[in-house]
């Protein structure tokens, strides 16, 4: 009856005529008793407090660092040193020290970014209202996206999903209680 117009029988086939307020009933619901700005908070909150480590390093080995090591040729070359660069080959006697100073410019790189400055900065990002804010957004847009994909019929088949797997006892119960409720008054009268 929720999904299906009953001729003559007042409410039914709600859920198709009324189906926009019906999703943003659905994205209230999410936003403002599961997603709020406090929930999101404490949630950031609890992950920080619980000694969770964030570790840069894999996304550091993945970072180029070659153009550090061109900046700062180009930086010498600009530089009073130019002049004795210049004597010396240019920028091309340079080249066999690149992979040395990226390698190590990575691995400077690697230790300042698991420093306790580092990682208090990051925290303190990551749980800056700006950043709340950006999480609740996407979270927003998330389920707006998802209710954008829904249609009456997804919602039937998702209703029906949940009461064939979840109340399934309760509809047979409901049947039986129902029937002897039935046949008690049945008697009575």
């Amino acid at each position: 009856m929720l999904f299906e117009k009953v001729p003559g029988l007042y409410g039914s086939g709600v859920i198709p005529a009324r189906f926009e307020d019906f999703k943003l009933a659905i994205k209230n619901l999410m936003m403002e008793q599961f997603f709020t700005s406090e929930n999101i908070d404490r949630f950031l909150n609890k992950e920080m407090s619980s000694g969770i480590n964030i570790d840069l390093e894999p996304v550091l080995e993945k970072v180029d660092f070659n153009p550090a090591f061109d900046s700062l040729v180009e930086v010498i070359e600009n530089s009073q040193f130019g002049g004795m660069l210049a004597m010396l080959g240019g920028s091309e006697a340079l080249q066999p020290m690149k992979q040395p100073f990226v390698e190590k410019m990575q691995q400077a790189v690697i230790d300042i970014s698991q420093s306790d400055s580092v990682k208090q900065a990051l925290i303190e990002q990551l749980e800056s209202p700006a950043m709340l804010d950006e999480v609740k957004g996407n979270v927003e847009a998330i389920i707006d996206q998802r209710l954008s994909e829904l249609t009456p019929k997804l919602v039937k088949e998702i209703v029906q999903k949940m009461i064939k797997e979840h109340l399934g006892w309760l509809v047979v119960w409901g049947g039986v209680f129902g029937g002897v409720i039935g046949v008690i008054s049945s008697l009575v009268m």
